[in-house]
């Protein structure tokens, strides 16, 4: 039973990403979409099995999904999607 749950959410995983990145062009989004999901079907494979191993398994797959994230979020321009950073408003200089 676990493992078809598991399976489905791979494989949802994977569609929902794609529809991510077909929808607003953003591969970033989409990449954080996909890796979202398969932490869910790695943490759904640790209800399944509970051993040292597993655990072990799904806390690397939580720190890769976090290094990941953070290594694609640094720095680069804003893709599409995404606001750039606004200046901020300056007065008209006039007397006064």
């Amino acid at each position: 039973m676990i493992r078809a749950l598991v399976t489905a959410t791979t494989a949802f995983a994977a569609l929902a990403g794609l529809a991510v990145l077909l929808g607003t062009g953003s591969w970033r989004w989409a990449m954080r979409v996909l890796l979202d999901l398969l932490t869910a079907a790695g943490l759904l494979r640790l209800a399944g099995d509970q051993g040292w191993t597993d655990l072990a398994a799904a806390a690397a797959i939580v720190l890769l999904r976090r290094l990941l994230w953070a290594a694609l979020t640094a720095g680069g321009p804003p893709g599409p999607g995404q606001n750039p950073p606004s200046r901020p408003r300056t007065r008209p200089s006039g007397p006064g």
